[in-house]
């Protein structure tokens, strides 16, 4: 194979391999409530969100995170992080930073 070739071919599998990424549930509103530990964006606690910054965790994980974290969302809060994350899958970025781009 060609230098071009295995350059290609590495470039493909990256883009494969980011399709099948599961995204941060960070949304970009980090603020902590004290009372409960969790932020208000996206519903996760210091050690989730050292978690999902390791190598070493497994999608299996990430995936039944999301779960208990939309579980911990309620109301608006609930909604707003549902559609800041699917504008993040979507777009590559979250609302709150779209939003600050766009000023």
């Amino acid at each position: 194979m060609t230098i071009i070739v295995k350059y290609i071919i590495n470039h493909l599998n990256l883009i494969i391999n980011f399709e099948k990424m599961i995204i941060s549930p960070c949304i970009s509103i980090c603020k902590t409530d004290p009372k409960t530990g969790y932020c208000y964006g996206c519903g996760r606690n210091n050690d989730e969100k050292k978690i999902w910054k390791t190598m070493e965790t497994s999608d299996k994980w990430k995936v039944e995170n999301l779960t208990v974290i939309k579980k911990r969302l309620s109301g608006w809060q609930l909604v707003s992080f549902e559609e800041s994350y699917k504008h993040k899958l979507e777009n590559g970025i979250s609302l709150f930073k779209q939003k600050l781009l766009n000023e």
